[in-house]
């Protein structure tokens, strides 16, 4: 240890990690000097590094931690990376090697929200196993040591239990996370991970899309929501656009709303190539339809977003363009201003499926980076390079 001060190096891969960890970095040390010891100060140095390309391995991402800490001399080291993590096709969410003092949070293991408290709690509990051991003593002296601070201060830091990474709320009551001390295995000590082969798919495929941040990719729609607005509002001028909406039922509605948004969707994933296929990867069979499973829902969230935009903006113009006397004229005297509501779904249906037909995104590299095959090739390509550089 380095004299009266510890240093805990966080390691946040590039992205949204990065954001948690900046995010966090200013509330960790007195988090550690209530949870883990309030002996000696705590200085956070923090790192951006991708450390693997494209991997399911956490053994791979330990040894590229180890290598890591050993350059920068850390008394602890904690790194946070947004690759999917798996043991026996079970999600991992976090590891640590007590004898190097080095430690792994993989975010898609830990679902969606709030994941700025969920990483938070795991940093501090794998500090603590670092800190006190994973042994059943270990734990024993971690808890008399919490129970002791809960006494005398008043901290909004829960008592928690030292056995558990987070605890069991929302996603955790139905996905336990399971702590356990693997044997025979090199550069791991304590390993958290999902009981159950549904949860963990559960909370991976949230994670990953959280990870991707479909409202990102979302901004890059401008053009498409210029193209179907302009088409639609022509079509909403002429009467049978709104006797169409009249005459449509409301599960006719519903299915045309799914027809069009799923268009949308498999148009852009054709359209930028985002599908991974066995003779394009060496990704194993599960992780490759994961990665897939997760494009395409990121891209149905983007899509369902980009939908209410655009029935928002038909709402507004149906109201402006369409007197009520004259749509009772055309259509019906029984027609009221819940028509105006049909007329916009209709139209935003059908805007957006010319929308898919007809038009290219603003941005292509805003799309491709909200996905995990891309991002990862970048990663792979970036290391490479340092790589050669050093060799150099």
């Amino acid at each position: 240890m380095s004299g009266s001060d510890y240093t805990l190096g966080l390691i946040a891969a590039p992205g949204y990690p990065k954001e948690l960890i900046d995010s966090l970095k200013a509330d960790l040390p007195e988090l550690l000097e209530y949870y883990v010891d309030d002996q000696h100060k705590w200085r956070i140095d923090c790192s951006i590094d991708s450390l693997t390309g494209g991997t399911d391995q956490s053994d791979e991402v330990m040894k590229a931690i180890l290598t890591k800490s050993g350059e920068n001399k850390w008394d602890f080291t904690v790194a946070i990376t947004d690759l999917p993590l798996l043991h026996n096709k079970k999600a991992i969410v976090a590891e640590a090697y007590e004898e190097a003092d080095i430690a792994l949070i993989s975010l898609p293991g830990l679902g969606a929200v709030p994941l700025a408290r969920r990483v938070r709690d795991s940093i501090l509990q794998l500090v603590n196993e670092m800190f006190y051991t994973s042994s059943e003593e270990g734990r024993q002296k971690a808890e008399q040591q919490l129970k002791k601070k809960d006494q005398t201060e008043d901290k909004n830091l829960k008592t928690r239990n030292p056995k558990r990474l987070v605890g069991r709320e929302g996603f955790d009551k139905i996905s336990r996370i399971r702590r356990e001390t693997p044997e025979n295995t090199e550069n791991i000590d304590v390993r958290f991970k999902v009981n159950s082969y549904s949860g963990s798919a559960l909370r991976l495929l949230t994670g990953m899309v959280r990870a991707n941040k479909p409202w990102v990719m979302f901004l890059s729609f401008k053009k498409v929501i210029m193209l179907a607005f302009t088409t639609g509002a022509y079509a909403l001028v002429f009467p049978t656009l709104w006797m169409l909406s009249h005459e449509y039922s409301v599960w006719r509605m519903f299915l045309l709303s799914i027809v069009s948004i799923l268009a949308m969707v498999f148009w852009v994933i054709s359209a930028h190539k985002l599908w991974e296929r066995r003779r394009e990867t060496e990704k194993a069979s599960h992780l490759r339809k994961l990665y897939n499973a997760t494009t395409f829902l990121t891209l149905l969230v983007a899509v369902c977003l980009y939908y209410v935009l655009l029935f928002i903006l038909f709402s507004c113009a149906v109201v402006l363009f369409i007197p009520m006397g004259l749509l009772q004229s055309e259509v019906s005297p029984e027609v009221g201003y819940v028509n105006y509501f049909f007329i916009a779904w209709t139209a935003t249906s059908i805007a957006t499926i010319i929308g898919a037909l007809g038009s290219a995104l603003e941005d292509e590299e805003v799309v491709l980076s909200s996905t995990y095959g891309y991002r990862q090739r970048q990663r792979y390509e970036e290391i490479r390079r340092m790589e050669e550089k050093r060799e150099s």
